[in-house]
């Protein structure tokens, strides 16, 4: 009986660290004490601090300021008209000053500078983090449905992961500028050609694109005409941080995939973005996964 109940151990507390990652996630801008956290995590508070940094890499404190400062460096660059004196205070801090020291020893920029010359690749590295698997397939609902032809403008990322963020601010560039594929009124896609986790970074491929309804010019942004072609397609939803679609992509591949009796298409999974708010909280965002079937 012990072996057994050792072996389901790991699992077991990987599960309730995620769900105090859900529960931190909904509630980034309350206050976060210790008692609440370990509570949802069913631990003793000395134990759930051991518990937290083991499956995590780092302690809850900082866990939770590390977040704050990844949601207030999207913010930053993808919300340029967000004095930062607003964004310092929404991410819990006193004052601009502090924000600085702190956001400069997470990301090696001030947040002037990030939000002037983001250092993406940077940021990618320093944002990298150890979490507990999440297992969705339980939670997973996958429908069926037929999907028509999409007319998209697209920019083609080829490169490191860690850039991709550089090619959305090229294409968020191209949108405004040229006015032909609006976010507040056209569809936003992403398509990965491979898997980042088990492909070299120089031979990354990631479309970026958005729903038009003709072929658009040439420009200095790169963004040229594709489709997405149409037909039939098991969809499912991934709610939360879109750093970890991966997990529900994965579900689908691995577990539902086998067991519908479908087979591929000749086209990668793709995603179709539901909300693109940099101010909405991870935990609501949404995100359409397609996985192209015969």
């Amino acid at each position: 009986m012990e072996n057994r109940t050792s072996r389901k151990a790991p699992d077991y507390y990987a599960r309730r660290i995620n769900r105090v990652l859900d529960y931190i996630d909904r509630r980034l801008d309350d206050e976060l004490t210790v008692d609440a956290l370990s509570a949802v995590a069913n631990f003793s508070k000395f134990h759930f601090h051991r518990q937290f940094s083991q499956h995590c890499g780092i302690s809850v404190s900082r866990y939770i300021q590390f977040m704050r400062l990844k949601r207030a460096a999207y913010r930053l660059v993808f919300n340029p008209t967000a004095p930062i004196i607003d964004v310092a205070l929404d991410s819990g801090f006193e004052n601009p000053e502090s924000f600085s020291r702190a956001f400069k020893a997470a990301f090696g920029q001030t947040p002037r500078a990030f939000r002037k010359t983001p250092n993406w690749a940077a940021w990618s590295e320093r944002s990298r983090m150890r979490l507990p698997p999440d297992e969705r397939t339980k939670e997973m609902d996958v429908k069926i449905i037929n999907v028509a032809p999409i007319l998209v403008a697209t920019l083609e990322h080829r490169g490191a992961p860690a850039l991709l963020n550089e090619s959305v601010q090229r294409f968020i560039a191209w949108r405004k500028s040229s006015g032909l594929s609006p976010v507040s009124r056209c569809e936003t896609y992403g398509v990965p050609y491979n898997d980042p986790n088990a492909t070299p970074p120089e031979e990354f491929r990631f479309d970026i694109c958005g729903a038009v309804t003709e072929a658009i010019p040439a420009n200095e942004h790169s963004v040229i005409t594709k489709t997405i072609p149409g037909g039939r397609c098991a969809m499912t939803v991934h709610v939360g941080s879109r750093d970890r679609i991966d997990e529900s992509v994965y579900a689908l591949y691995r577990h539902w995939l086998p067991e519908s009796g479908e087979e591929l298409r000749n086209f990668p999974v793709y995603f179709h973005y539901l909300n693109l708010d940099h101010d909405t909280p991870e935990h609501q965002h949404l995100t359409e996964i397609h996985l192209p079937l015969k």
